[in-house]
């Protein structure tokens, strides 16, 4: 198989993957010969060919196979010769050489949480996509999206995940000037140059930086002057093909009275949404603490059912629910009695009674529009396009079954609308997901999402 006919092939893959994909999975792959029915490629490392064989392998298999090519297996291997993809940006190399010390002294960074490690992340269906690309950016090579951007509500694993990037990167190369900060501080650190007259050296240290990262941007949302400084300090380091990764708890369209060119900046990577964590993804980050407990407190029992009530009940956020397996385990020792479900109810109460909330139609909005893939505008606006009105309609549904709101209050949350337009759409679903097997899915995956 020739270069020229696998390049026909990446053709046909980027309809079946996407744009983001290819770019991201199936642009870095170099075709390094097919014989007796094995595809084999050359990858940048082993952690991407893992990712590409168990995600994309069958597509590939198969786009090769409608080739004319007999392919029964694809192989992935890490080449010698893998050189950055036209699209990709070189990893990122240290600037010219500066005393460590004096640099640890100088660059104003966050501390980082020695607990949160690639390890010590619990992946799931709602965190996959995410993890993935945080382990790509840690493994250094070339990359295919700048900057990261990782957005998802409180609690999700966006901090974990970032400062588990910069462990790995200050792991993988002790002289990688890798600055990980709050935007708060990456704020405050520009108001005291600009106090004491030192824009100069701030502007010098922030573009020095071989991997920026920068936690809760919508913090700077409305602070003009550290907008444009963000700004500047963003475009200097992609021009220098320096690694940037960001987080935010929505994504970058819809941070209020963020610039529009900072907005466009940041959508121009990779953009992934930690979704809200399901029963399966919770329950394994309690067995994972469990494990750490049980060696601090030696001898309590932990009676079965109790994670399984934990993961079932908290759903609001991981800290929270790490929060109370904490104190029922140190409650436990200091009464010297069994972890039972009566004494996780007695212990952890008030954790419970407010983890018993109630959906508001905003979430739901919310929740429908990122499934569906429209913006939340257009939800509550009064476009009629098939594709919008769908998914209104969905939401709708959603508000009347999991809400308790009446059908007036409904359509003011959907811009307005009268309620006999609630009722026509509620209807329409009810009648729909009897017939589209499709449509019964998605209102089943919704209802999990929304649930937890």
């Amino acid at each position: 198989m020739t270069n020229e006919s696998w390049g026909q092939v990446r053709e046909g893959l980027i309809k079946r993957v996407g744009k983001n994909n290819y770019v991201t999975w199936i642009e870095p792959l170099r075709l390094a010969g097919l014989k007796n029915g094995v595809a084999r490629f050359e990858v940048p490392t082993t952690f991407f060919g893992d990712w590409v064989l168990r995600n994309f392998g069958d597509q590939i298999r198969l786009q090769l196979t409608q080739s004319g090519e007999s392919v029964d297996r694809v192989e992935f291997a890490v080449g010698n010769g893998n050189q950055p993809a036209p699209e990709t940006r070189p990893a990122a190399k240290p600037a010219p050489q500066r005393a460590r010390a004096e640099l640890t002294d100088v660059l104003p960074g966050g501390p980082l949480d020695s607990r949160f490690t690639f390890d010590s992340f619990v992946v799931g269906k709602p965190n996959e996509l995410a993890h993935a690309a945080a382990r790509r950016v840690a493994e250094g090579g070339p990359v295919t999206f700048n900057p990261l951007f990782l957005y998802g509500g409180v609690g999700l694993g966006k901090t974990h995940l970032m400062h588990a990037i910069a462990h790995e990167l200050q792991a993988k190369s002790g002289d990688l000037r890798v600055l990980y900060l709050s935007a708060e501080q990456f704020m405050y650190r520009f108001v005291q140059a600009l106090r004491e007259r030192q824009v100069m050296d701030f502007k010098e240290l922030f573009r020095s930086v071989d991997v920026l990262m920068v936690d809760d941007v919508q913090f700077i949302a409305g602070k003009d002057s550290t907008q444009e400084e963000f700004f500047h300090t963003f475009n200097a380091l992609v021009d220098q093909n320096k690694q940037i990764v960001i987080s935010a708890d929505r994504a970058p369209g819809e941070i209020k009275d963020l610039e529009e060119r900072i907005k466009s900046r940041l959508q121009c990577g990779l953009v992934v949404d930690l979704h809200p964590t399901d029963y399966e993804l919770r329950l394994g980050i309690l067995q994972q603490k469990v494990d750490y407990y049980r060696q601090q407190y030696q001898g309590l029992v932990l009676a079965d059912g109790v994670l399984e009530f934990l993961a079932h009940r908290i759903t609001t956020n991981v800290r929270v629910l790490e929060g109370a397996l904490t104190r029922l385990f140190a409650f436990a020792s200091l009464v010297g009695r069994e972890i039972t479900l009566d004494l996780a109810q007695d212990c952890l109460a008030d954790i419970l009674r407010a983890s018993d909330r109630k959906l508001t139609i905003e979430e739901i909005q919310r929740r429908v529009a990122d499934y569906y893939n429209i913006r939340l505008s257009d939800m509550i606006g009064p476009k009629r396009l098939r594709n919008i009105a769908r998914p209104r309609q969905v939401a709708m549904f959603l508000s009347k079954q999991l809400t308790t709101r009446s059908l007036p209050e409904i359509g003011r949350r959907f811009g307005g609308r009268d309620h006999t337009t609630i009722m026509h759409g509620v209807r329409k679903i009810e009648e729909l997901k009897s017939t589209e097997s499709q449509l019964a899915d998605d209102l089943l995956l919704l209802r999990r999402l929304l649930q937890g």
